[in-house]
């Protein structure tokens, strides 16, 4: 018995067919059929597009402000960890390097 494999599209791919369905020039089922897609999936793709579009607007413009005291502390923390396996595997293992 073959297993068959879902299908994965990309994000692209999803807003370019919820886009088209939302512009109404053609019917759903049209569009799912040049787009290899369920009808069902079409307007579940439209529906997530149209509830998460003013999401979009929500941020100001620019860049995100960086906690400049916790980055490196997260980073350091992230090192001593590594390490302290790194030891562990080292002595479990018999290695000395």
């Amino acid at each position: 018995m073959s297993e068959s494999k879902r299908k994965t599209f990309t994000t692209a791919k999803k807003a370019k067919v919820a886009l088209e369905a939302i512009r109404n020039e053609k019917t759903v089922n049209q569009i799912a059929q040049e787009h290899n897609v369920h009808p069902t999936q079409v307007n579940l793709w439209k529906k997530e597009l149209l509830e998460r579009a003013a999401e979009l607007f929500e941020t100001k413009r620019g860049p995100k402000p960086v906690d400049a005291q916790s980055d490196p502390d997260r980073l350091f923390a992230k090192i001593g960890q590594l390490n302290m396996e790194l030891d562990w595997l080292k002595k479990k293992s018999g290695i000395n390097l």
